[in-house]
């Protein structure tokens, strides 16, 4: 047997081991409970970014800021969520890395926000886990407290409304509110802003002379 093949067995085995030991699952739960409850609370953003991505597997881009006080939750082996580039996440949002979120660059995301990527069938006997990766594309903003459910793609330039729950598609530069979400407007597509917004601690003041 060669040694690459050796190598390849005791990590096949090592990591069956480690699946059937309740201590990796708690071992794997701390590591979210630490990013919720202290992390989280912590005022340098430098230092919330590198536990998302070094021990989450979070990826977040260039020039995007993400608030304090964020809820972040996914599987034993990485929260899958990606965030592009210039985005603003603003305090308190709960963010589903389980099956997946994608966002895309110059979003902007308010405060208490709900992007859930699993649920479950009510109609099912077992109430099973069903789901989907919620895509939310360049340039949308989400209003404050939305919900966005399994599944869903925001469109380019969308906006969803405070206190929507959208539960459908919303297509490119539409505006949508309601319970559920339905299409009440129409957004200008000549979108000329880039997202460059950092305020200090978890408050909306920042420097805006260099905005």
């Amino acid at each position: 047997m060669s040694n690459a093949s050796l190598r390849a067995r005791i990590k096949s085995r090592l990591k069956t081991r480690l699946l059937g030991s309740s201590t990796y699952f708690f071992l794997a739960a701390l590591k979210y409970y630490l990013a919720n409850n202290f992390i989280a609370h912590l005022p340098v953003e430098r230092i919330r970014n590198c536990y998302y991505r070094r021990i989450l597997g979070v990826k977040i881009g260039n020039r995007t800021h993400v608030s304090m006080r964020q809820f972040f939750t996914g599987y034993h082996t990485r929260c899958n969520v990606t965030i592009g580039d210039n985005c603003v996440l603003n305090r308190e949002i709960y963010l589903d890395g389980r099956t997946g979120i994608l966002i895309g660059n110059n979003v902007n995301i308010s405060f208490q926000c709900c992007i859930l990527s699993l649920h479950h069938d009510h109609n099912h006997p077992g109430f099973a886990s069903i789901g989907g990766v919620v895509q939310i594309r360049d340039h949308t903003w989400l209003g404050a407290r939305a919900i966005i459910l399994p599944g869903v793609t925001i469109g380019e330039g969308a906006v969803v409304a405070a206190g929507a729950v959208v539960t459908k598609d919303v297509p490119d530069f539409a505006v949508v509110g309601g319970v559920p979400a339905k299409i009440i407007g129409e957004r200008n597509r000549e979108i000329a802003y880039l997202t460059d917004f950092s305020p200090f601690f978890d408050t909306d003041v920042f420097d805006e002379s260099r905005a």
